[in-house]
């Protein structure tokens, strides 16, 4: 039975690049890709593509495909996210604060994360370790919030780590051999950030596959290690720790 990498989200620049890290590091695994969208056409044909539209429904059923790999899920990397689009900013100003969008930042930044999580969990009871990295951010940090603003953003990503650490709790009781990694990438060249690059240094502007390949290869160590089993780790992608 081969290991199976899923990759969740995997339309965004991140998830890609963790794709072709994952194809070119693990070579004997089965590397599983998740999106709302249809599978691109230049597709690596080692990778198998599922279209789901996140549903909670949608992701058993899209899981249970997966598991008709005849594979044991060990790696998932849940890449979604939402910071701005063409109806929605980040707010300076608490007066900024827009019901709708709320609702849309926290659906993409911490519902639909759950939603995976809650269907994954009965796939992850075995004895073999798992570990599910979760992109988060460090403006998620509640005691690292020294700048304000991006209020949505914030307290969405703020919520997605309570939600993986009291996750992590319940499954170190019933599966045991999991963990979770809140993951910081740093600010990242992807359409996400782009806005927000004017002020950025040069050194501290990350392409995608730099940070996919600090996420695979923090993965990697906790895998191989056990490093922390049934516990959450929030890291940055130089591996140091992050401030919950």
């Amino acid at each position: 039975m081969s290991d199976i990498s899923l990759v969740i989200g995997a339309s965004s620049g991140i998830a890609r690049a963790t794709i072709e890290g994952l194809l070119e590091s693990n070579a004997d695994s089965l590397v599983v890709a998740v999106s709302r969208s249809s599978a691109p056409t230049e597709l690596d044909g080692r990778c198998h593509w599922f279209k789901c539209s996140y549903g909670d429904g949608e992701i058993g059923r899209t899981l249970r495909k997966i598991v008709e790999l005849r594979g044991a899920i060990s790696k998932v990397f849940i890449c979604n996210g939402l910071l701005h689009s063409s109806q929605i900013s980040p707010e300076k100003r608490v007066e900024d604060i827009d019901r709708e969008a709320l609702h849309a930042v926290f659906e993409v930044n911490a519902v639909v994360p759950m939603l995976w999580v809650k269907n994954l969990k009965p796939l992850l009871r075995g004895p073999k370790p798992a570990v599910i990295c979760v992109l988060s951010a460090r403006v998620g940090s509640i005691s690292d919030n020294k700048k304000g603003g991006w209020y949505a953003y914030r307290a969405s990503k703020a919520a997605l780590n309570m939600f993986l650490k009291t996750s992590a709790i319940e499954f170190a009781r019933v599966a045991p051999s999991s963990q979770f990694i809140v993951f910081h990438p740093g600010t990242t060249d992807t359409p996400l950030s782009s806005p927000f690059q004017t002020n950025v240094p040069a050194d501290r502007l990350f392409s995608p596959n730099f940070v996919a390949n600090k996420m695979i290869q923090i993965v990697e160590k906790h895998i191989s290690s056990k490093t922390g089993v049934g516990e959450a780790h929030f890291l940055a992608w130089d591996g140091s720790t992050v401030s919950w």
